[in-house]
C-alpha cells in the first residue's frame, strides 16, 4: 500500500489526479487531500505520505516552504511538483527537497501514471533498502553477543594470541591496554545470598541486561555466567587519573541502581586496574578480589590494599611480559625479556648482587612452577639439589645473567616441547584410527572422542598439523583406497563404494569425480586401456 498525498488549492486538480490514481492503481493506494500550506504540513506530520503531489502556489505558506517543513519531519516522502508557472523559476529552490519530476498544468492521464510507477518503484526500493538494513542489524546483534564472549574468552585464557587478534578486529578495538569489571546480581536484601538462584533468575533477560550496560558504557560485554557479567573496556593509557577514575565509578553507581530496580536484584561491580591485554586476566582476578574484599557496591582495585603494591619505577610489566612468555613456551621472548629485566637490576642495584642472587632464584623457582603446572616437567625432589651452590659460586654479574636467562628459558623450551609432544600424539593418534576406521561411518565426533579432546579443538590443531581438515584428509584415504579397488576389474563399483567408506554409490561417483576428475567408472576404463 502506497500513501499519497495531494496537495492543491483548486479542486478539481486533486478530484482529477484522485479519479486518475485510483482507476490505474486500483486498491494500491491511500490517496488523503489538501488545499493549504499548513493544512498539507499538518497533514503530513500524521499521515506521512510516500507520494507527495505539490502545488507550488497555495495560499498561506508556498508549496516550497511546504516541501521544507514536510522533509524536517520525513526524509523519505517523494514530491511531485505541479506548477502552471515555468518550473525553471523553483528548480534551484526545489531541487535539494527531492523532487521527482515538475508537472505543468494541465497534465495529461498518460504522464500522471508514468511519474507514479516511477514514484512507486522508488518507494519499493526504499523499502527493500530498510528492510535489508534491518535485517543485516538483526544478524549483528545476534553475531555480536558470540563474538564479543570469544574475544572475553580469548583474552582471559590466552590460549591462541591469533584468535584473540581476530576478535579484536572484528570488535573495532585498537587499544593496546583495557581493564575488566565483573557485575554480579543477588537476591535484594538477601544476608547469605543466592547467587546462583538470582543467575538463573535473570539469564532469560541476558539481553536486556547487556543492552542495558551498553547504554551506559562503550565496552565488551561477555557471558553471563551464573550470576556474572564479565565486561572489557579498552584504554588508550596504562594509568587512568583520580578524576576519571571517580567519575567512572559515579556513572557505574548510576547503572547498578537502574539494574536493580529492572531486574530487582542486588547488583555490585568490582573493577580490575589497567593492563595490557597478554596481562588482562590479571585485571580480572583483581575485579574479583576487589568484589570480596568490601561489601561496597563499586569496587575498585585502586581504592582497596588488594594485590601487591611495588616500589617506585619497578618494572612490574616486564616481569609479567616474561612469565607470560614462559607460559606460552617461547623460549626465544623469554630470553629476550629475561636479559631486559636483569639489565634493569643490574643498573638500578649495582651493589646488590646478593639480592641479584635471590632475585633469579626466585624468577627461575617460579618459571619451573609453571612448567611443573603445565606438564612441561616431571617434578623431582632433587632436581635442584645445585641450584644453590651454583648461585654462591656465581662472582659477578655476567655469569649470573647467563645462568638466568639459559634456566628460563629452558622452562619455557619444556613448556614448548611438551605442548607438541602432546599435539603430535593427538594428531598422529587420530590419523592412525582414520586409517584404520576410514571404511566405516565415520564422524569428527568419534575421532574427537578417541583422542579426548573437544571437536573444535580438535578441528583447529588438525588443520594447523595437517593442511587440511578431517573430512579433507578421510576423504583422501577413501579415494586413494577406492583406486587400489578399481584395479581388480573383478570387483563391482558398488562393492568399491561400501569398502570406501560410502553407502549411496551416486555420491561416492561425486566425490571420487571431484577428487580425480573423472568417474570410477571412467578412472577403471582408463586403466584397461593402458594394460592394453
Amino acid at each position: 500500500m502506497y500513501k499519497v498525498m495531494l496537495a492543491d488549492d483548486e479542486g478539481i486538480v486533486t478530484d482529477s489526479l484522485k479519479f486518475i490514481i485510483e482507476k490505474t492503481f486500483e486498491g494500491q493506494c491511500e490517496i488523503r487531500t489538501s488545499k493549504t500550506g499548513r493544512g498539507v504540513i499538518e497533514l503530513a506530520e500524521t499521515f506521512r505520505p510516500d507520494i507527495a503531489f505539490m502545488d507550488i502556489q497555495m495560499p498561506g505558506i508556498n508549496g516550497i516552504e511546504a516541501m521544507r517543513e514536510i522533509r524536517a519531519g520525513n526524509e523519505n516522502t517523494i514530491f511531485i511538483v505541479l506548477t502552471a508557472y515555468d518550473k525553471f523559476d523553483y528548480a534551484r529552490e526545489a531541487i535539494s527537497l527531492g523532487v521527482l519530476e515538475y508537472l505543468n498544468k494541465p497534465f495529461s492521464r498518460d504522464t500522471i501514471e508514468d511519474v507514479m510507477r516511477r514514484a512507486m518503484a522508488q518507494v519499493d526500493a526504499a523499502r527493500k533498502r530498510r528492510s535489508n538494513e534491518l535485517m543485516i542489524r538483526e544478524k549483528i546483534e545476534t553475531v555480536t553477543p558470540i563474538i564479543e564472549n570469544g574475544f572475553i574468552y580469548s583474552v582471559l585464557f590466552q590460549e591462541n594470541e591469533a584468535e584473540a587478534e581476530k576478535y579484536r578486529m572484528l570488535l573495532g578495538l585498537d587499544a593496546e591496554y583495557g581493564f575488566m569489571v565483573v557485575i554480579t546480581a543477588d537476591e535484594p536484601d538477601s544476608k547469605t545470598g543466592n547467587p546462583v538462584g538470582t543467575g538463573v533468575r535473570i539469564q532469560s533477560q541476558a539481553s536486556k541486561l547487556r543492552e542495558m550496560i551498553r547504554g551506559h558504557f562503550d565496552c565488551v560485554v561477555g557471558p553471563l555466567l551464573s550470576n556474572k557479567m564479565i565486561c572489557f573496556f579498552q584504554s588508550q593509557t596504562k594509568e587512568t587519573d583520580y578524576s576519571a577514575r571517580v567519575s567512572f565509578i559515579e556513572h557505574s553507581e548510576v547503572l547498578l541502581k537502574e539494574l536493580g530496580e529492572r531486574f530487582d536484584a542486588a547488583f555490585r561491580m568490582g573493577i580490575g586496574s589497567i593492563e595490557p591485554l597478554s596481562m588482562i586476566g590479571d585485571s580480572y582476578k583483581q575485579a574479583l578480589e576487589a568484589l570480596k574484599f568490601t561489601d561496597a557496591e563499586v569496587a575498585h582495585v585502586k581504592d582497596l590494599p588488594v594485590g601487591c603494591a611495588y616500589e617506585p619505577d619497578y618494572p612490574i610489566e616486564l616481569e609479567k611480559n616474561l612469565f607470560a612468555a614462559v607460559s606460552h613456551g617461547d623460549a626465544g621472548r623469554t630470553t629476550d625479556i629475561a636479559s631486559q629485566f636483569f639489565d634493569w637490576v643490574r643498573r638500578v642495584y649495582p651493589d646488590a648482587f646478593v639480592d641479584a642472587k635471590l632475585k633469579c632464584l626466585e624468577f627461575v623457582l617460579w618459571a619451573e612452577h609453571l612448567a611443573f603446572e603445565s606438564g612441561g616437567m616431571t617434578y623431582r625432589f632433587l632436581h635442584r639439589s645445585d641450584y644453590l651452590p651454583a648461585i654462591n659460586g656465581f662472582s659477578d654479574f655476567d655469569s649470573l645473567k647467563i645462568w638466568f636467562t639459559d634456566k628460563m628459558a629452558e622452562a619455557a623450551r619444556n613448556i614448548a616441547t611438551k605442548k607438541e609432544e602432546r599435539e603430535d600424539s593427538i594428531i598422529e593418534t587420530a590419523k592412525n584410527y582414520i586409517k584404520e576406521n576410514f571404511a566405516q561411518d565415520l564422524s569428527l565426533d568419534d575421532v574427537s572422542s578417541r583422542v579426548d579432546v573437544s571437536p573444535y579443538y580438535f578441528t583447529r590443531l588438525f588443520k594447523e598439523e595437517t593442511g587440511e581438515t578431517f573430512m579433507e584428509y578421510l576423504t583422501g584415504l577413501r579415494v586413494e583406497h577406492a583406486k587400489e579397488l578399481l584395479r581388480d576389474p573383478m570387483m563391482s563399483v558398488k562393492d568399491i563404494c561400501a569398502q570406501a567408506g560410502y553407502t549411496d554409490p551416486n555420491y561416492f561417483s561425486r566425490i571420487f569425480k571431484k577428487a580425480e576428475g573423472v568417474t570410477p567408472t571412467e578412472y577403471r576404463a582408463a586403466l584397461e586401456e593402458k594394460r592394453v
